[in-house]
């Protein structure tokens, strides 16, 4: 199927109209264009990826499309993983999404009566990594070929309801731009099958349509509930007075808003993301996300324990009459440091260095509004008379279901056998037989939290397909034991790193799923389920992060969780070492970044760094530290996210304390002095971008590159810049890259010329430094790379992708390309090859011929025709083929075959061969020559087979 990853992508002129007028085409479909034409044309569109996993941990799932008639068979869609197809029950699955021009998920449906597939693009749970898509996709042929079918400044598709008996008449909903103001956004219908599309619902160009739900039984009868939201980088506003809830009765053709002030369903600015579950013309069931606050609770008196609150308008007097055990209580049980203990503290407040309101101060970060605010969370709402008038189901609040982040959930499930079942989840999934008047939780040990789509069989009480941030379960018992599904490699990675070990071993923070670390070798198999020991290791839980490994005992790990929560790991045992830096008692708390930086010093291990907003510094591997800067960011913005903190730091190998930081509010600083003194050189960088990545050369001790990101704006301009001298100008390297915001650059430690770069559409190389760049694609789809590391002892390139776990290329052959050898036929190393007498023949009666392989990768200026030999030390032809070979990189199989011509070579010698059983005569253990031939020009290596 990746072979049409090249040809296939059609790109369609449609016609779009609306009750605006027309919508004007914008950049994406020309900025896929060219990247398709890159990949034709790339000099490294032949090297192969190869993905090393892990997949138990899965990824996020969005949405379900089911055969009613035979459940085996379904799709699945990941939020940035594509869509995967089963027809064995998720005993396996296959990609179908590969070729597409994207991997990015926000809806999928299918016709099943011929097999046409629609896939709204664009994950619309508006979480920190929920990325745009490029409108609405359509294969006829189970994705082999796909079709863009417009809709394409929608970024975020939530819905596709398909006619059961008129697939040409289709229904879309959009959310519209995550970050940005839009006008595509709102309820498409489409009456030809998506060739032209009528805008038939609009409420303002920041509220968009989060679902559309219909009658199972009457396509005419639809509801859409629509989301006005408000996210930027430092704050997310997850309701609006845009939001509400809207009814069809023509089969979305037109609209009327039925959450009116009668109605009984919460309106104004309260109103969160809602679903809807229809059972029939008269009964539908509604979920909300109320951001109303909750009325006032009388206070519960506790003598017994100190509440940061307690202490907001506390004076002197009261705050020194304390009773020492219980501060000491208080100050233990919120992380005070340890020299922050009662005797202490109240001398603190006697002399006046700090005041009784600063021990609250001390917690309060910029996540507090989002975590701590009393508003009144999930309601479930009840209609009988066809959404006119709603009663709310329960008494009382469903507390531990969004917590504080409804935007990533809101959907409700109504069994169609039973109008009174219906399931709801957030963070667990509940359901309840009662019409919503009491719910039980259905959770597992093998269930991940935080869940996004449900299929509930129609025919089969109790069979329910469920998508969680950890992939798919199936359950038959409504519930009581779940069976995982996880064998895609759909993992999303924030960040990956490697040992030096001999065959060494990949580390990576991912979403939601904790930090692992596996064999770089790693080959999916399902034999560890008979083993009980899967190759990747769990080493650490919440949304994983950065990870650095002591170069000198790799069982030494830093690594964490979101939000600057890092801890120092030893492999060999012992309780992990919580190691992030604390700020004085009194002073404005450190403000961490969700993906907050480390990095452990080249010239000491036990040095490391890490960013808050300000620098930190540990001379004694996370121990101690200490501010080695002031705030190196504009000082952060009144929100409910930490913003105004680093992203980036980076050290120079030339000299110790030569360091780079960058700041997600486009502040990009230098210190050539270990932090005694900084300048801030990003005067003449774009203003206002988030640096996603600031890296110190290598090769030449004045030269650093930078990256910076538009995501958080909406804006996909790739940003790309080096400078020759410390920072005081920059030169643009964007080049030729396609439209797509860049998460990280770097050097090859080998080759000066040599940089690779990962955006959110996939993973590029230049053999130039940034004059032009090369895209990857052999066996990579076009998924979002979040980090990359070169292993330099292996010569690997390692991607970690946020959304199809982790791939692996060598890069033997790259490293050899610069401007002087890329006139010439360049062939790469080849590693010493394991002789074995089983080579042709069985390893048991009903096995299969063991037939060896090996890869032969070399460059050719030009294409034509190559011709290939094997030769002896004496120059003496073992093999030969011919192979046609395209200019840039080749890679060609084989199998250590000898000829007729060869054959007679070794019987002439006293060297033995004999017949495999498969009537092959392959080489013996020894020394050759392998040699290419093309054009005039040749190349020549080693082939050593012990």
């Amino acid at each position: 199927m990746k072979n049409f990853i090249l040809s296939v992508l059609c790109f369609t002129t449609v016609l779009v109209y609306s009750q605006q007028g027309a919508i004007s085409e914008t950049t994406v479909t020309s900025s896929i264009q060219r990247k398709s034409e890159l990949a034709q044309t790339s000099s490294v569109k032949n090297l192969p990826f190869k993905n090393i996993g892990p997949s138990i941990m899965s990824g996020r799932v969005v949405d379900f499309a089911v055969n009613p008639n035979n459940p085996i068979e379904f799709y699945v869609g990941y939020a940035s993983g594509g869509v995967w197809y089963t027809n064995n029950n998720g005993t396996s699955f296959t990609p179908i999404m590969d070729n597409s021009p994207t991997q990015n998920v926000g809806c999928v449906a299918v016709n099943w009566q011929d097999g046409t597939i629609w896939v709204g693009t664009g994950e619309v749970n508006a979480s920190r990594s929920s990325y745009a898509g490029i409108g609405l996709l359509k294969s006829e042929d189970k994705g082999k070929t796909w079709q863009i079918m417009g809709l394409t400044d929608s970024h975020h598709i939530s819905s596709i309801l398909i006619n059961p008996s008129n697939p040409d008449e289709v229904v879309v909903g959009a959310v519209g731009h995550l970050y940005s103001t839009n006008e595509q956004r709102g309820v498409f219908k489409s009456t030809d099958g998506g060739k032209t599309w009528n805008k038939t619902l609009f409420i303002n160009n920041e509220t968009g349509i989060i679902e559309i739900s219909v009658n199972p039984k009457n396509f005419n009868t639809m509801y859409a509930t629509a989301w006005d939201k408000d996210r930027k980088a430092w704050n997310f506003e997850g309701s609006g007075p845009g939001s509400g809830v809207y009814k069809s009765t023509d089969a979305g053709s037109t609209w009327t808003k039925i959450s009116t002030e009668n109605s009984g369903l919460p309106i104004g600015k309260g109103m969160g993301r809602m679903g809807t579950a229809v059972v029939d013309d008269n009964t539908v069931y509604l979920i909300v996300d109320n951001q109303f606050h909750r009325a006032e609770e009388e206070k519960k008196e506790d003598s017994e324990m100190l509440t940061k609150d307690d202490f907001k308008t506390m004076d002197v007097a009261t705050f020194l009459a304390l009773d020492d055990k219980k501060l000491n209580q208080f100050l233990k049980m919120n992380g005070f440091q340890e020299k922050y203990r009662s005797e202490n503290v109240k001398q603190m407040i006697r002399v006046g260095t700090v005041k009784p309101e600063d021990v609250a101060k001390y917690l309060e970060n910029a996540n507090s509004a989002l975590f701590n605010t009393p508003v009144i969370g999930a309601e479930v709402y009840k209609s009988t008379d066809g959404g006119k008038t709603w009663h709310k189901t329960h008494d009382r609040f469903l507390d531990d279901l969004y917590y504080s982040y409804g935007y990533y959930f809101g959907k409700i499930h109504v069994d169609p056998s039973n109008a009174n079942k219906i399931y709801i989840y957030g963070v667990p999934i509940l359901k309840s037989s009662d019409g919503g008047k009491t719910f039980t939780s259905i959770d597992a040990d093998n269930v991940h939290v935080d869940h996004h789509a449900l299929w509930i069989n129609p025919k089969m009480p109790g069979h329910l397909i469920n998508g969680n941030d950890g992939g798919v379960n199936i359950t038959y018992d409504d519930g009581k034991t779940w069976i995982k599904n996880n064998s895609p490699a759909v993992g999303q990675f924030y960040a990956v790193n490697v040992d030096h070990e001999k065959n060494y071993n990949v580390y990576g923070g991912l979403q939601d799923n904790g930090v692992w670390v596996g064999p770089s070798d790693y080959e999916a198999n399902a034999g560890w389920l008979q083993n009980g020991k899967y190759p990747y290791h769990f080493l650490f839980g919440g949304d994983g992060m950065q990870v650095e490994i002591d170069n000198r005992n790799s069982n030494i790990v830093y690594t964490g969780f979101q939000f600057g929560n890092y801890y120092r790991l030893n492999r060999n045992g012992g309780e992990p070492v919580y190691i992030q830096p604390k700020h004085e008692l009194g002073d404005s708390p450190y403000r961490f970044n969700w993906q907050t930086p480390i990095l452990l010093s080249s010239h000491n291990q036990d040095i490391l760094y890490l960013g808050g907003n300000k620098l930190m510094r540990s001379m004694n591997q996370g121990e101690d530290w200490t501010a080695i800067s002031e705030d190196l960011t504009n000082g952060g913005k009144p929100g409910n996210v930490a913003f105004g903190t680093l992203t980036t730091i980076s050290e120079s190998p030339f000299q110790f304390g030569l360091l780079y930081t960058g700041s997600d509010d486009g502040l990009l600083h230098l210190s050539k002095d270990a932090g005694g003194q900084w300048a801030k050189i990003s005067n003449n960088l774009p203003a206002g971008y988030w640096i996603s990545r600031v890296i110190a050369s290598s090769h030449k001790k004045e030269r650093v590159y930078v990256t910076l990101n538009g995501y958080r704006q909406d804006d996909f301009t790739p940003l790309v810049f080096v400078s020759e001298n410390y920072g005081v100008t920059w030169k643009d390297i964007r080049s030729n890259l396609p439209e797509s915001p860049v998460n990280v650059i770097k050097e090859d430690p080998e080759n000066e010329d040599l940089l690779y770069l990962g955006t959110d559409n996939g993973a590029y190389v230049s053999f130039n430094r940034g004059e032009n760049w090369e895209v990857f694609s052999k066996e990579l789809p076009n998924v979002a790379v979040h980090d990359l590391v070169i292993q330099p002892e292996a010569k690997d390139l390692v991607l970690g992708t946020h959304g199809r776990s982790i791939y692996v290329a060598d890069i033997n052959l790259l490293q050899k390309l610069n401007k002087s050898t890329m006139n010439e036929v360049v062939l790469s190393e080849i590693d010493s090859i394991n002789f074995s007498p089983r080579w042709g023949s069985k390893w048991s009666t009903w096995g299969e011929i063991y037939e060896p392989k090996m890869k032969i990768q070399f460059y050719s200026p030009q294409s034509g025709k190559a011709v290939i030999s094997i030769k002896s030390q004496e120059g003496k032809v073992l093999h030969q083929f011919t192979i046609e070979a395209t200019e840039g990189i080749n890679v060609v199989e084989y199998n250590f075959s000898i000829s007729e011509k060869g054959i007679k070579v070794f019987k002439k010698s006293d060297i033995k061969i004999k017949e495999a059983d498969n009537g092959i005569f392959y080489l013996p253990k020894g020394a050759y020559k392998l040699n290419i031939l093309l054009n005039g020009k040749e190349a020549t290596t080693d082939l050593k087979i012990i």
